[in-house]
């Protein structure tokens, strides 16, 4: 085994760019287009057909993506969303962004998912809540590190309330399911409304910063384009604005004005530009190469791991899944060994080795206290108290896992 200490440092998470996606990029810095042109319908059409969707938007990052989501939803005060509190801030705070509010669901204290079960519970905080004021609008199942979440159960209990899912996917691209009824890819929104994803550098493909939302119905496609974009529309058919519109061509006959447009409903600039939806067509093309080296890689962990067995454990696999996991997140019993997760993350990184905590529960933030109080999420806060995010990218070596166990056996005292 190599020199921990001459080896490279290893992060949590890394994007692995290559000497076509440099070219790829280059190339449509040298195109006419450099914002909106057509590598962005080109990157929507092949995230489409990789995923299975009938529609996907691009947008600017994977927190534009929720957002666009509840949007496109008409989310609106009055309305509430359930989210897991083990996710990153953004899934619950799209909803915030619409005046809506948030009902935080618990996670399986080993998973870190949101089960049928806890949503089951958070749903019935919601009646209780509510006193039929509130009208449960959404529930926004989180695939937490690339494991994904019991979508049939969950929609079921969602329908049932009268609420719709939109998957939090912005860990998920890659992995598959078989819910029992075959093999299924996530986003391709057999059991949602929406689907959203992140491109970030730590995630399984990268654009610098990129989001996608997935769906399979035109309408809420048509909105999300729509949505991304200011809220305008340059459809002829769609213009009220008539007079203004349409320039008289005699014989009772009009012709639209080509600089026109309406903006029926406000939306933002959450357009993904030219440039790197470039790069996202060169990292999507690579997709299953990525997803099977982590899968490599996570087999790699699993091995090793288990040496540290009871105190480490790695979050397990639900049954029927085929992950391409985005986090490689060990569950570590800190009070056995005596060391403070800092300790041990301080540890790591002088071994060069880095490290992260995937999440803080969102429900004990401070803006969420004030504005909801501390509620009791048991299962998040003991996921927390155990979770260690280890390094994970495709381009590790296969010697690194080995490497990573190592330093953390010498650090725990194991």
């Amino acid at each position: 085994m190599a020199d921990t200490k001459a080896a490279a440092f290893l992060p949590y998470g890394r994007q692995v760019i290559e000497d076509d996606d440099i070219a790829a990029v280059a190339l449509a810095l040298r195109a006419d287009l450099l914002t909106t042109g057509p590598r962005v319908a080109a990157f929507e059409e092949a995230f489409a057909a990789k995923v299975g969707a009938r529609h996907a938007v691009a947008c600017s990052n994977g927190t534009a993506a929720l957002h666009l989501a509840m949007m496109a939803l008409g989310l609106k005060r009055g309305q509430v969303t359930i989210a897991p509190s083990l996710t990153f801030l953004a899934t619950a705070n799209c909803a915030r962004f619409e005046d809506a509010e948030v009902q935080f669901a618990d996670v399986d204290p080993d998973t870190g998912l949101m089960t049928p079960e806890t949503l089951e519970m958070a749903i019935s905080r919601v009646n209780e809540q509510g006193s039929g004021a509130a009208k449960l609008r959404a529930v926004l199942p989180v695939h937490y590190g690339g494991n994904p979440a019991d979508l049939p159960r969950i929609r079921a209990l969602a329908e049932a309330a009268g609420a719709v899912v939109v998957e939090d996917a912005c860990h998920g691209l890659g992995t598959a399911m078989d819910f029992g009824s075959g093999r299924e890819q996530i986003g391709d929104c057999t059991h949602s409304a929406m689907a959203t994803f992140s491109f970030h550098p730590v995630k399984t493909i990268a654009c610098g910063e990129g989001g996608m939302v997935t769906t399979n119905d035109p309408v809420l496609a048509e909105r999300l384009l729509r949505l991304r974009s200011h809220g305008m529309v340059r459809q002829p058919d769609a213009f009220s604005l008539t007079a203004m519109a349409f320039d008289e061509i005699g014989d009772g006959g009009r012709d639209a004005n080509p600089w026109f447009y309406e903006m029926p409903q406000i939306g933002y600039n959450y357009r993904l530009p030219d440039v790197l939806c470039a790069l996202g067509i060169s990292q999507l093309a690579k997709l299953d190469r990525f997803a099977a080296r982590r899968r490599t890689l996570a087999g790699l962990y699993r091995q090793h791991m288990a040496e540290l067995a009871p105190v480490v454990s790695l979050v397990a696999t639900p049954q029927g899944a085929n992950p391409a996991l985005h986090l490689m997140v060990a569950l570590i019993d800190f009070k056995a060994v005596g060391l403070s997760r800092k300790q041990v993350m301080d540890g790591l990184a002088a071994r060069g080795i880095g490290s992260q905590v995937h999440y803080i529960p969102v429900h004990r933030q401070p803006y969420y206290q004030d504005r909801y109080g501390l509620i009791d999420l048991p299962g998040a806060d003991a996921f927390y108290s155990r979770c260690l995010s280890l390094p994970l990218f495709a381009d590790m070596e296969d010697s690194d896992p080995e490497r990573v166990v190592s330093a953390l056996r010498a650090v725990l005292g194991l």
